[in-house]
């Protein structure tokens, strides 16, 4: 394939940034905005979209980049924009704007550009998959698990648009980089992928010396047992680039604020419009079934490794193995009434105090007893991790089929793998997902919700 295949790729950004500036012109002409000067109007409309789309990257998206990144980039955008559109009003000293114009104008604008940007995203997607076109010819250079990984996900997903050429094997006696250098040339390779733990620092020196002589762009594949492997953060001291082995997003205080407004709102319509009238019928029926408090009370690990007190619905008869004996499948210990609410995850609401106490949050890691934090800390690799957000009433591990009975360490790690995984990734918009998948298992059932 020749490079002028696929040349018509560098005008989709210019493309969609016209439509996008085209739909919030030609919306301001639909409502009645009453806005004394129309033109400057415009103006600030533009030059603001274009400083927020540059700074959160609006129109920089990627073959790889997954559906729920354009809707969060979509959500990020139009959010900073209706502050951009309300503060116009005293900027400018327009008393005589129409409030309730200026929404509808947000709304109109938000749903086409919504609907744009998912469009966009479908048709190149099926453009890629279907009909073979903006293809991108790779060549891999490495043998092993990760590299065979990559190759498989080349095949799969049609829809990213990578033709893998060649994989070349460097531990075969007849490898040469310059063979690869001279494949590359000969068959208009664009991108290059290799595996760093294959090559060693000259070879990686002198392949990425090619890649920018004969402008080929070339991507690492990190080893899991090598530090590329983490996410890293990159950041300049002065002129001398630094990495960071971890990026934790809630470390940010705007991230934080936002989290933590979410959870106040959240729990409040929890407590309010749910565990004010069924408070007092778990109550009835846990005290009609067996002796002891409604409410268990027990010291979990939270944010930080610092200690809290994590409230549930009472579902066992009391015992004196409930702060070091985790609840198994047919545990003579649950009661009738307990069984039902422990399968519902109704146990878990009393947890909302805890998120409007700041204990928790609605979303996080599973807070632990602190026999099993001392446990786990000492047996799995990178358990403490998970200390450094908020605890949760639900999490991407319990979503993703790891919750309840620990009955392997394959359990644990995958619960930890998730769980950091989040801590690294967390967004607002994983939070909802991971709220409507948990109420969805919820109702659903799960098997290990006993």
């Amino acid at each position: 394939m020749d490079h002028n295949q696929h040349r018509f790729s560098a005008f989709i950004k210019p493309i969609a940034f016209s439509i996008d500036i085209g739909i919030i012109i030609s919306a301001i002409y639909i409502f009645p905005l009453k806005i004394t000067n129309l033109y400057i109007f415009i103006v600030y409309s533009i030059l603001f979209w274009l400083l927020i789309a540059f700074k959160i990257g609006f129109y920089n998206i990627q073959r790889s980049t997954k559906m729920i990144g354009v809707v969060r980039l979509v959500f990020s955008q139009m959010t900073f924009y209706a502050l951009i559109l309300y503060a116009f009003i005293g900027f400018f000293k327009q008393p005589n704007i129409s409030r309730l114009s200026l929404a509808y104008y947000f709304l109109a604008t938000f749903s086409l550009i919504f609907i744009f940007k998912l469009f966009t995203y479908l048709l190149l997607s099926k453009y890629r998959a279907v009909f073979k076109g903006n293809i991108r010819k790779v060549v891999v250079i490495g043998k092993n698990s990760k590299s065979n990984q990559l190759i498989k996900i080349f095949n799969n997903r049609l829809d990213l648009g990578y033709e893998l050429s060649k994989q070349f094997n460097t531990r075969s006696d007849t490898f040469s980089l310059d063979k690869c250098f001279e494949y590359i040339l000969e068959n208009n390779i664009d991108k290059i992928y290799f595996a760093i733990s294959e090559l060693s620092n000259s070879q990686i020196n002198k392949l990425v010396n090619f890649a920018d002589n004969n402008l080929k762009e070339v991507k690492f594949i990190p080893d899991n047992k090598e530090v590329f492997s983490k996410k890293l953060k990159y950041e300049y001291y002065d002129y001398i680039p630094v990495l960071s082995l971890r990026e934790v997003p809630l470390d940010d205080s705007v991230n934080k604020m936002i989290k933590r407004i979410f959870d106040i709102a959240f729990s409040l319509i929890i407590i309010v419009f749910v565990l004010s009238w069924l408070t007092p019928i778990i109550a009835l029926l846990i005290k009609l079934e067996s002796k002891g408090p409604v409410f268990f009370k027990q010291y979990r690990s939270g944010f930080t490794h610092s200690e809290f007190e994590c409230f549930k619905f009472r579902s066992m008869a009391v015992n004196a193995s409930s702060d070091s004996l985790q609840a198994t499948k047919n545990d003579m210990r649950v009661t009738k009434v307990g069984k039902f609410i422990r399968k519902t995850s109704i146990d878990e609401l009393p947890q909302f105090f805890n998120v409007l106490l700041g204990h928790m949050s609605v979303v996080g890691p599973r807070p632990h007893m602190i026999s099993h934090t001392s446990l786990y800390s000492k047996k799995v690799d990178k358990f403490m991790v998970r200390h450094l957000v908020k605890p949760g009433i639900t999490g991407l591990a319990q979503t993703s089929g790891f919750r309840g009975e620990i009955e392997t360490d394959k359990d644990i790690i995958n619960r930890v793998r998730f769980d950091i995984f989040y801590v690294e990734n967390w967004s607002i918009l994983m939070d909802i997902k991971i709220i409507i998948q948990t109420f969805v298992n919820a109702v659903q059932g799960e098997e290990k919700a006993y």
